[in-house]
């Protein structure tokens, strides 16, 4: 069904236009405290808030937009709480198409899929944790982003139950592409720029919950002094270059597809720019993960991809050694891979604790606050590491269990597939296969406090399912 037009909402809904018209009182007074760029914020969110309030697919073009491009951003004002803007969106959007469901039963039906069942039953495992390890009193701030991991898990079910038609699809996976293009160049952009007007730029953004002091621009080994890495506006390098890898995938395949989904210049300058953001990351995990998911992505299907990524190749070893960075660019990967830097070394230490950790919490680990235990610290730089010593080996099971049903389940539906699905279909394979790479070497997709890459595997991995249970021809279903 079209998404009705904002005029006849308004005509039917006079409490829909007392709402707007009050929210738009309330940012115009939010220009006179703080400021008018402020005010044009407000604005544009009001008018996304109001969009998502009638179309879901706006609704999901409004949460993959915040996820890869603007993910910390907060309300410039404290209430009890301070949700974020993806919090904020990702609860619109499933009160949106459930209240749908319930108004029109006749017309849309409760989509839950095989692996639904199974991924609220490893939510239910998670919460279980959270009491375990709290002792049943988990700290405010512990049960705020741990509310915020689950919205975003809830993503997959928003995902099966938006995406019907093959529209809706085009829509959402041409939105996820531009947004992770858009990521990359204000990345690149604000590379480039002088490191002061960088900072003053990336501070400015404090009235909407950014840091303001401290490492607000990352560099190589924290040295002001040395290499600067790319980050965007996504606050840690790390985690901008594990979305970097998973978006990457995406457009890759729809780069070598017979269909692409864009014009295929358009996609060349996009994959060109969120290769280059990820190497300006200098996050070695994003950039190994990359390379699995295009060997993935080359060697199912796609071989003329193997020519994309030495011509990539080259181009990057060109423009590196354009800016001066190709040595040094070499000696940290030679560095990480022989485990000779700093980073790498507390990598070792990291895992070591974290193994000690499942040792002695082996079956339900230790929840998602502190280590129990004084001689040991949690956190690890390994996603499988990191939901065995919070969830227990139990939980790691569950989530490898549930991806791997994943995988067998659209591997299995490639061949009913025609060749528009299919290349949609391997770009969610190879989006997956870069994260789960990633996750060797990085905790992001798996963290509370960045759930935002969370919401973003769960969301490709729900618009992977979508994508095999799409009609075969054009609005085929409701």
């Amino acid at each position: 069904m079209p998404p009705l037009s904002l005029r006849s909402s308004l005509t039917r809904s006079p409490a829909l236009a007392a709402a707007l018209a009050l929210a738009a009182g309330g940012v115009v007074g939010g220009a006179a405290a703080f400021g008018p760029i402020y005010a044009v914020a407000g604005i544009a969110a009001l008018l996304a808030g109001l969009a998502m309030l009638l179309s879901t697919e706006i609704g999901l073009l409004v949460v993959f937009t915040i996820i890869t491009c603007l993910p910390f951003a907060a309300l410039p004002f404290k209430a009890i709480i301070t949700p974020n803007f993806l919090t904020i969106a990702l609860v619109v959007l499933l009160g949106v198409w459930c209240l749908r469901l319930l108004a029109r039963p006749d017309a849309y039906d409760l989509r839950i899929t095989p692996l639904g069942l199974p991924i609220l039953g490893f939510l239910g495992l998670t919460f279980f944790s959270l009491y375990l390890g709290a002792r049943g009193l988990p700290d405010p701030s512990t049960l705020h982003n741990y509310a915020k991991f689950v919205l975003g898990v809830l993503l997959y079910f928003s995902v099966v139950n938006c995406v019907r038609e093959r529209w809706q699809a085009r829509l959402v996976l041409r939105g996820l592409i531009l947004s992770g293009g858009l990521a990359a160049l204000v990345a690149l952009l604000l590379w480039a720029m002088n490191d002061a007007l960088a900072l003053r730029l990336l501070v400015s953004l404090g009235r909407l919950g950014y840091p303001t002091s401290g490492r607000v621009l990352r560099y190589v080994e924290d040295d002001p002094n040395g290499l600067e890495r790319a980050i965007g506006l996504s606050v840690d390098p790390n985690s901008f270059g594990g979305m970097l890898a998973l978006v990457l995938a995406l457009a890759a395949a729809q780069l070598v597809a017979q269909r692409p989904l864009l014009r295929r210049w358009l996609l060349g300058c996009i994959v060109g720019a969120m290769a280059l953001a990820l190497l300006l990351t200098f996050s070695r995990a994003a950039l190994f993960g990359s390379m699995i998911a295009a060997a993935y992505l080359a060697t199912v299907r796609y071989h003329r991809l193997w020519w994309v990524m030495l011509g990539a190749g080259v181009l990057g070893a060109v423009l590196l050694m354009g800016l001066g960075f190709a040595g040094a660019f070499v000696e940290r990967v030679v560095s990480g891979v022989q485990f000779e830097d700093q980073a790498q070394q507390m990598r070792l230490a990291e895992f070591q604790n974290a193994i000690a950790i499942i040792r002695r919490y082996p079956v339900f680990g230790i929840g998602f606050g502190q280590a129990p235990d004084l001689d040991l610290t949690a956190g690890v730089s390994n996603i499988y590491l990191a939901i065995a010593q919070r969830m227990g080996l139990v939980g790691l099971g569950a989530f490898l269990g549930i991806l791997a049903a994943w995988f067998v389940r659209s591997i299995r539906s490639l061949p009913a597939l025609d060749e528009e699905r299919t290349s949609w279909m391997l770009g969610c394979q190879a989006g997956l296969v870069a994260a789960l790479a990633v996750g060797l070497a990085d905790h992001y997709f798996f963290n509370i406090e960045f759930s935002h890459m969370g919401a973003l595997l769960w969301g490709v991995a729900g618009l992977g399912v979508a994508i095999a249970d799409l009609p075969e021809h054009e609005g085929a279903a409701q």
